[in-house]
C-alpha cells in the first residue's frame, strides 16, 4: 500500500479529468502566468536597453518554399499569425469542453455568460470611442474589448488567494464568449483586401473538418492536413489565420470515458500481454486512445506548449516599448492610452456587475450568477486585464507611437485591475464567516452530478442523518486506491457534522475478486454487520479468496453457512448492480470517486483537500437557495 500511495501522491488512478472541465486549465494558466509576466518584463528591458536590436530581431524574414511557391513572414508575424493559431485552438477547445461538460451543459446557464461577455466588450469599446471617435486612434477600438483570460486567471491566483475555485470557474465561463467574439472582430474588422477564392477554400476545408468530427473519424493526420490547408488559405485570403485554430477547436467534442469502453481497452491490453504481436499492440493502442475524447487529447498535447511557450513568446515579441519620462507624459495624456486604460478598469467591471444585477432582477432570480456578488465584482475587476488578443489587434491597427501608447495602456490596465481585484477580495475576507460565504459563493442552486440521491433505506451510511454535508464514495474492495483513501475517510468521520456513504463499483475487468467481495459485504449487511465487513475487506485487500472471506465472517461471529449460501446464490448481485448503475448514470468510471453534497470531487483525495471541499460545501449548505 505504501508504495502505491507514494507513487500516486494521493490521487485517484482513473480520475475523469475532463468531466471537471476547467480544473486542469486553471492549474496550467495559474502557473504559466508567471512565465508570461517574466517575458513581458524581459521585452520591456530589451526594448529599452537595445531598442534597435529588439526590432531587428523580430523583423527577421523567414521563408518556406515549395517549388516556385514561397511563403515569407518576419518572425513576429510567424508568432502572431502562426503559433498563436495553436493558442486559439486551445481557446476553442476550452469553450467546447465547457459547453459539453461544464456549467454550460445546462443551456439556461448560457444566457448570463453570453450577455455579460458581450456587455463586457461593448462597454470598454464605448469608453474608448468616447476618447478617440473621429481621431487617429478611432480605428483601434478593438484593442479595448478582450479580456486575457489566461493572464487574468493567473493573477487572480496571486491577488485572490483563498478564493473558492467556483469564482475562477465563473470568470472563465463568463469570458469564454469574450475570446470568441474578439476573433470574429479580427476576422471581420481587422482583415483587409479579402480574396474570395482562398476564403471559400478555407470554408470548404472547415466544412470537411466539421463533417469528419460529426462522424467521429479518428485519423489525426487528416485533421492536420486540413488545418494547415485552412490556415494557409485564410492567410492568402487576407483574414487573420488565427481564426482557423478557434474554429477547429470548437469542433472537438469533449466526453468522459465510459466504463464499457475502459473494460474493452483492458481486454485488448490483456490479449497483447498474452501474445505481444505488432497487430495486438496496435489494437491495444487504438483501444486506449479511443476511450479519451479528441478534446482531451488535443488539450493534453497543446495546452502546455501554448501556456508555457507560445503565449510567453508572443509577449516577448510584442510587449517591448521604449519608455522614458517624456514618452510616459505623452502616453498618459494620449486618448489611446486613456481610452484603453479606463475602458478596461471601469468598463469591464461595470458591465459585468450591471448585466448580472439586471438579469437577476428582470428574471426574478431565475437567471443569476452562480457565485456571490463580491465574486461577481472581483471577476469584473480582474476581467480588466487585456493583453494577448488586445496586443494582437494593436499590432494590426497601430504602428509607431500609437502602437507604443496602446501597449502602455494595456500594461497599465494589468496593474490597476490586479490592485482593484485584491481590494475587492480583501474586503470580502473581512466579513463575518456567514456573510463572507454568501458574498463569495452566492445563493444560486448548484448543478448536482450525483443522479441517485442518498437513500437511508438502501444506502450504507455512517454519521448523523442530519449532517449538513454528505460524502459519497464509489469504491471497490480490491482497488488499492480505495485502500489509500480509507484512513483519510476515517479521519474525516471524526467530524460530527459529516455523513459518509459507501456505494459499490467493482471493477471486475481489473479486480477479479471485487464483485464477490461486494456481495460478501452485502451478505454481512443482511446480518447487521456491513461496516465491520467493509473495514476488514479494505484492510485485507490482498486476501480476498473464498476461504479468506469466510474467515472474516467467522471472525465477526456471523452465520457462515447463511453467508456462504447467500453469496453462492448471488442474492446481493442485484443490490450491487443498483450501485453500479447509479455510478454509470453519474459518469463514474473509476475508483475511488467522491461526491460532496451531490457534486463530484475531482483530483486529490488527501485529507486536507477533502477537508477544504467539505468546508466549502458546509458553508454553501448554510446558505438557503433563493428560488426563482
Amino acid at each position: 500500500m505504501a508504495d502505491v500511495s507514494g507513487l500516486l501522491g494521493g490521487r485517484t488512478n482513473w480520475r475523469r479529468e475532463f468531466a471537471a472541465p476547467l480544473r486542469a486549465f486553471l492549474r496550467t494558466e495559474a502557473g504559466s502566468s508567471g512565465v508570461l509576466a517574466a517575458a513581458i518584463v524581459v521585452a520591456l528591458l530589451w526594448a529599452n536597453v537595445a531598442p534597435g536590436l529588439y526590432d531587428e530581431v523580430w523583423r527577421t524574414e523567414l521563408s518556406i518554399g515549395l517549388g516556385p511557391d514561397e511563403l515569407g513572414l518576419d518572425l513576429r508575424e510567424w508568432i502572431n499569425s502562426g503559433l498563436m493559431t495553436l493558442f486559439f485552438l486551445v481557446v476553442g477547445l476550452e469553450a467546447r469542453r465547457e459547453f459539453d461538460l461544464g456549467d454550460l451543459r445546462d443551456r439556461s446557464r448560457l444566457v448570463l455568460p453570453m450577455l455579460a461577455g458581450v456587455a463586457g466588450m461593448v462597454a470598454p469599446v464605448l469608453i474608448y470611442l468616447a476618447f478617440n471617435a473621429g481621431g487617429p486612434g478611432g480605428h483601434g477600438w478593438g484593442v479595448a474589448m478582450s479580456t486575457d483570460t489566461a493572464l487574468a486567471l493567473g493573477l487572480l491566483a496571486l491577488v485572490g488567494r483563498g478564493v473558492p475555485d467556483r469564482v475562477r470557474v465563473f470568470l472563465l465561463t463568463v469570458f469564454v464568449v469574450d475570446d470568441l467574439l474578439a476573433l470574429i472582430v479580427i476576422a471581420v474588422v481587422y482583415s483587409e483586401n479579402i480574396q474570395l477564392m482562398p476564403l471559400a477554400l478555407a470554408i470548404g476545408a472547415f466544412a470537411v473538418v466539421l463533417a469528419l468530427s460529426v462522424f467521429r473519424v479518428r485519423k489525426p493526420w487528416i485533421y492536420v492536413v486540413l488545418g494547415v490547408l485552412m490556415w494557409a488559405a485564410l492567410l492568402r485570403s487576407g483574414v487573420d489565420p488565427v481564426v482557423a485554430g478557434l474554429a477547429i477547436g470548437l469542433t472537438a467534442p469533449a466526453y468522459s470515458p465510459g466504463r464499457e469502453e475502459l473494460e474493452e481497452a483492458t481486454g485488448r491490453f490483456r490479449l497483447f500481454r498474452e501474445q505481444p504481436t505488432p497487430e495486438l499492440a496496435r489494437s491495444a493502442t487504438i483501444g486506449l486512445t479511443t476511450t479519451i475524447s479528441p478534446n482531451e487529447r488535443l488539450q493534453y498535447l497543446y495546452h502546455p506548449w501554448t501556456s508555457y511557450l507560445i503565449v510567453p513568446l508572443f509577449g516577448l515579441a510584442n510587449a517591448g516599448v521604449t519608455i522614458d519620462a517624456a514618452f510616459l507624459g505623452r502616453a498618459f495624456t494620449s486618448p489611446i492610452t486613456l481610452g484603453i486604460l479606463l475602458g478596461y478598469v471601469v468598463g469591464k467591471p461595470v458591465a459585468v456587475m450591471t448585466v448580472s444585477w439586471l438579469l437577476d432582477r428582470v428574471t426574478r432570480g431565475r437567471i443569476r450568477p452562480i457565485v456571490g456578488w463580491a465574486a461577481v465584482a472581483g471577476s469584473g475587476t480582474i476581467a480588466g486585464i487585456g493583453f494577448t488578443v488586445s496586443l494582437l489587434i494593436a499590432t494590426i491597427a497601430f504602428e509607431g507611437p500609437e502602437l507604443a501608447e496602446a501597449k502602455v495602456g494595456l500594461l497599465s490596465a494589468v496593474v490597476v485591475a490586479s490592485a482593484l481585484t485584491w481590494a475587492v477580495f480583501r474586503a470580502a475576507k473581512l466579513l463575518s464567516p456567514p456573510r463572507k460565504a454568501l458574498a463569495l459563493l452566492g445563493d444560486a442552486e448548484q448543478l448536482v452530478d450525483l443522479t441517485d440521491p442518498v437513500d437511508p433505506e438502501r444506502d450504507h451510511i455512517r454519521g448523523p442523518e442530519t449532517a449538513s454535508v454528505t460524502l459519497v464514495e464509489y469504491g471497490d474492495f480490491e482497488c488499492p486506491y480505495c485502500g489509500i483513501a480509507e484512513p483519510v475517510v476515517r479521519d474525516l468521520l471524526q467530524d460530527d457534522d459529516l455523513r459518509y456513504v459507501w456505494r459499490h463499483l467493482p471493477l471486475s475487468d481489473v479486480h477479479p475478486r471485487a464483485q464477490i467481495a461486494a456481495e460478501v459485504s452485502e451478505a454481512a449487511a443482511a446480518q447487521g454487520a456491513f461496516w465491520e465487513m467493509h473495514d476488514l475487506l479494505l484492510a485485507n485487500q490482498d486476501k480476498l479468496q473464498p476461504q479468506d472471506l469466510l474467515g472474516y465472517a467467522e471472525q465477526l461471529g456471523l452465520d457462515t453457512d447463511r453467508l456462504h449460501d447467500d453469496v453462492k446464490r448471488h442474492v446481493a448481485a442485484a443490490r450491487v448492480a443498483l450501485d453500479v448503475e447509479s455510478a454509470d448514470t453519474s459518469g463514474v468510471s473509476g475508483t475511488p470517486t467522491f461526491f460532496v453534497n451531490g457534486q463530484r470531487h475531482y483530483g486529490a483525495y488527501d485529507l486536507e483537500t477533502l477537508k477544504q471541499a467539505i468546508k466549502v460545501a458546509r458553508a454553501r449548505a448554510k446558505i438557503a437557495p433563493r428560488r426563482g
